[in-house]
């Protein structure tokens, strides 16, 4: 599950003695690449390096380290059958006392990168925004559950994830950062066209999704034309979210679909920013 300011806080107050494992070198096929790190303290651990014997072999050094008050000096691990992970690759770990200014700077960089996760805004806490809601809390994005009923919200069961109770959710997409994720399945059609087109208008949106269907869709798309005199609009409509492989209603999975396809698009755009190229935009 990705890092919280709370849960690194916390952690960091309960464990006053941890060392910090960084991986320094990936050369080859690795589980994580350097900018993976790790808390070890003497029961506890928080974050990963990408599990397996890599991780268990490090956790042991750090311990020992803990147990005995000895620095512990870099270690290179190759990745092959002799540690039971074949991953082929070569990791370079460090291993640094935990110190309240390391500390600090730890709790920065933490934040600092949440900070930069990609915005999903889910309109309609209904039973697959609620669903998709808790799907996406596991990933690294700031997620959004919006509603105009204060009843759907108070009983959405998704956790780590924010709530906005408003009664004009389409002022919300005029106001999202640059790269977010906007996801309409309100208990109301003419609402989801309303939301729908105002997320479209942007061309730094990372993914438009609506729940639906083809008759759904053709329809949205004659509203386009009477109402906004934009039917271009709707080629970059994700309509039905989730795809349309595989037959299933169930709201279970068609958040889970969903949400795989809107971390792809978020993070993607992300990714794309970065290196300059084009944003990719999922359609249907």
């Amino acid at each position: 599950m990705p890092a919280r300011h709370d849960d690194l806080r916390d952690f960091l107050r309960d464990e006053r003695d941890c060392i910090l494992v960084e991986v320094t070198g990936a050369v080859g096929s690795t589980p994580r690449d350097t900018d993976a790190w790790m808390l070890v303290s003497k029961n506890r651990s928080f974050s990963t390096i990408g599990g397996g014997q890599l991780e268990y072999m490090a956790i042991d050094q750090a311990r020992r380290a803990l147990r005995h008050s000895q620095p512990i000096a870099t270690m290179s691990i190759p990745l092959g059958p002799d540690i039971g992970q074949c991953c082929g690759g070569r990791v370079g770990l460090s291993f640094s006392a935990v110190t309240r200014e390391l500390a600090d700077e730890l709790i920065l960089l933490t934040d600092a990168e949440i900070a930069r996760r990609p915005h999903v805004y889910i309109f309609g806490a209904g039973h697959v925004g609620d669903a998709l809601a808790a799907s996406l809390s596991l990933a690294p994005l700031r997620t959004v559950l919006i509603d105009t009923r204060e009843d759907e919200l108070a009983a959405s069961k998704a956790s780590g994830i924010e709530t906005c109770l408003t009664a004009m959710p389409e002022a919300i997409v005029r106001h999202a950062p640059a790269g977010s994720a906007f996801v309409i399945l309100t208990h109301d059609h003419a609402l989801d066209f309303l939301i729908a087109a105002e997320a479209l208008r942007r061309d730094d949106a990372a993914y438009v999704g609506m729940i639906g269907s083809k008759t759904k869709r053709a329809t949205f798309k004659k509203w386009l034309l009477r109402e906004v005199a934009r039917p271009d609009l709707l080629d970059r409509l994700v309509c039905p979210i989730g795809g349309t492989a595989i037959k299933d209603k169930r709201p279970t999975v068609i958040a889970t679909l969903a949400a795989a396809e809107i971390t792809v698009a978020a993070l993607s755009f992300v990714a794309a920013a970065k290196t300059g190229g084009p944003a990719l935009k999922a359609s249907r």
